[in-house]
């Protein structure tokens, strides 16, 4: 089970912090990852982080958002800085462990101009 929070309403170059909590049968070695979300438009990555410290950020936010993650608690954050409104989207958190693949509920970001 994938918990998210810390979705909300921003003005254009203010910043949010996702958290996801990841609780259940969660192997040591597992990756977390943030994507995104606009109606009618595919789901993407954001950004993803193994429980080793491998890290992958989308060219599209590199520079502006920091994924980091807790292991002891099994959490992922996404830190979001200088938003822009194109960054509006359904935020989902995703957990990849022992072979399958699970989904938060989603967490609105809407961001202003």
């Amino acid at each position: 089970q994938l918990q998210a929070s810390g979705g909300g309403l921003a003005q254009a170059g203010e910043s949010l912090r996702l958290s996801c909590a990841a609780s259940g049968r969660i192997f040591s070695y597992n990756t977390m990852a943030w994507y995104r979300q606009t109606p009618g438009k595919q789901r993407n990555l954001v950004a993803r982080m193994s429980s080793g410290g491998s890290t992958y950020v989308d060219d599209s936010v590199q520079g502006r958002f920091i994924i980091s993650r807790d292991n002891a608690k099994n959490t992922v954050y996404l830190q979001m800085n200088s938003l822009k409104p194109e960054d509006t989207a359904v935020y989902y958190c995703n957990i990849i462990t022992g072979g399958a693949d699970y989904w938060g509920q989603g967490t609105l970001v809407t961001v202003s101009s």
